[in-house]
C-alpha cells in the first residue's frame, strides 16, 4: 500500500537534513584544511575551498612512515583484544546482576554503581599497576585499566533484564547449564547490546593516550594517540621558540603549522568514522532498548 506523504513528513525530512549537513561540514572543513598549503591559511583562513593544495602537513607528520604504522598496530591490537576482553567481563558482569534469581543482586549492583561514583585516584592506581602488578611497559597496562567500565555494565544490565525469565527456565528444565544459557541464548539475544558496547569500548581504547603516557616509556610500545599527541607537542614547542626554530633552519612562515594538525586529527579519526556507519544499527538499538533501568 502506498502511504500519502504529508507536507509536515517533508519539513522534518528536510531539517534532519540540515542537521546532517552541519555536522558533516565540521569533518569536511578538518581534512580540507589538512591538505591546504599554510600559506593559503594564513592569508585566508579556513576555507572550503583553498587557493593552494598542498600535502606539506602530512609529509611532516609522515617523515618516519615506520613509527607511524608501528603506533598504529599497536594501538589496534590494544582496541581489538580490548573490546573483546571488556564485552566478555561487561557482559557476564551485567548478566549476573540482571538475574532476578541471584540472591545479592541489589548489593551487586550497588558496588558496581557506588564505583561510577568514586574512584581510587590517580596515585594510587599508579602505585597498584606499577608495584604490585608490575605492568609498566607492558601493552597490559594500555588494557587493563580500562577493561571494565561500571556505565557499560548498567546500560547492558538494562538490556539483558528485558530477556524473559521463562526463556532461561526453559533452558534450564531441558538440562542446560548457566554457561551454556549465556553462551547460548543470552549473547544471541544481546548482539544489539554488545555491538553498542563493542563501538563504545572500542572508541575508548583507540582513543587512549594517558595510561599510555603514564605506563610506557618503550618507544616500541607506544600508541597511535600518544605518538600523535607529541608531534603536536613538538610542532607548538618549534612556533613558540622561533630562535631555535631558525637555528635549526626551519622557516616558519611554510612550516605546515595549521594543516599539520587537521592532519593528526584525520590520522587520528579517520579509521574509527570508517567502522562507525557498519555498526550504526546496532549502536541505536542498543541505545534505546538498552536504557538505563534502577
Amino acid at each position: 500500500m502506498k502511504t500519502k506523504f504529508e507536507p509536515y513528513q517533508g519539513l522534518i525530512h528536510l531539517v534532519f537534513i540540515i542537521i546532517s549537513i552541519l555536522m558533516v561540514l565540521p569533518f569536511v572543513l578538518v581534512v580540507i584544511i589538512s591538505v591546504t598549503s599554510e600559506a593559503s591559511i594564513l592569508k585566508n583562513g579556513y576555507r572550503f575551498i583553498p587557493e593552494s593544495f598542498s600535502l606539506d602537513a602530512y609529509r611532516y607528520v609522515l617523515e618516519t612512515p615506520e613509527i607511524i604504522l608501528q603506533a598504529y598496530g599497536i594501538t589496534a591490537f590494544i582496541t581489538v583484544v580490548g573490546t573483546l576482553s571488556g564485552l566478555f567481563v561487561t557482559a557476564m558482569t551485567a548478566y549476573v546482576i540482571s538475574r532476578k534469581d541471584y540472591r545479592y543482586n541489589r548489593i551487586t549492583t550497588f558496588y558496581v554503581f557506588f564505583t561510577m561514583l568514586f574512584s581510587g585516584g590517580l596515585v594510587p592506581v599508579y602505585i597498584l599497576i606499577t608495584q604490585y602488578l608490575h605492568m609498566k611497559d607492558t601493552l597490559f597496562a594500555l588494557i587493563l585499566p580500562v577493561l571494565l567500565s561500571p556505565f557499560n555494565i548498567m546500560v547492558m544490565k538494562g538490556f539483558m533484564s528485558k530477556i524473559p525469565q521463562e526463556i532461561i527456565e526453559s533452558a534450564k528444565m531441558d538440562g542446560a547449564k548457566e554457561f551454556r544459557i549465556f553462551f547460548t541464548i543470552i549473547i544471541p539475544l544481546s548482539k544489539p547490546a554488545l555491538a553498542t558496547m563493542g563501538l563504545l569500548i572500542s572508541f575508548t581504547y583507540w582513543n587512549e593516550w594517558f595510561n599510555a603516557m603514564l605506563y610506557i616509556d618503550n618507544q616500541k610500545l607506544v600508541p597511535l594517540q600518544l605518538l600523535l599527541v607529541r608531534i603536536l607537542n613538538s610542532m607548538e614547542y618549534l612556533t613558540s621558540n622561533s630562535e631555535f626554530s631558525s637555528q635549526m633552519g626551519i622557516n616558519l612562515s611554510e612550516f605546515p603549522n595549521n594543516s599539520a594538525r587537521m592532519a593528526i586529527a584525520v590520522l587520528a579519526g579517520g579509521p574509527m568514522l570508517v567502522i562507525f556507519p557498519f555498526f550504526q544499527r546496532f549502536f541505536v538499538k542498543g541505545l534505546t532498548v538498552g536504557s538505563l533501568k534502577g
